[in-house]
């Protein structure tokens, strides 16, 4: 069975840093898939923050631009979340996801192919205060 366990939440100051990651137990995954990172705050829709296309290069979403770093390690079958200069808006769940079969994406499907068929951690929580 496909597992995903996420670690490296905690609480942080506002301009602080935290790096999130993503370990997958029993599949493969390929630099290709589609596989990426979400977010859910109190009250609101899961939202993408980084989705990897089909040449394994992130997609970020708007808020995540030139604060967040999305990374893969296929060898460790891994992925990362290194966020910076993290704001109050930024506290929520935090999941990682991976496609329940190998498919890439694009741009404009990774959240909705995650969404609908991602296999999905338990989340790690992120606390940032003003």
């Amino acid at each position: 069975q496909v597992q995903l366990v996420e670690s490296g939440g905690g609480s942080v100051q506002a301009g602080g840093s935290l790096r999130l990651a993503c370990t997958v137990s029993g599949y493969q995954i390929y630099r290709c898939e589609c596989m990426g990172w979400f977010r859910q705050a109190p009250g609101k829709e899961r939202e993408g923050c980084a989705g990897f296309l089909r040449d394994g290069s992130p997609n970020y979403a708007d808020f995540a631009k030139g604060r967040f770093t999305a990374a893969l390690d296929t060898g460790r079958m891994s992925l990362y979340l290194q966020m910076n200069a993290l704001e109050s808006g930024d506290t929520a769940m935090y999941y990682c996801a991976v496609a329940r079969t190998h498919i890439a994406c694009d741009s404009d499907s990774w959240r909705a192919v995650l969404n609908d068929s991602g296999v999905w951690g338990q989340g790690t929580q992120v606390t940032v205060s003003a």
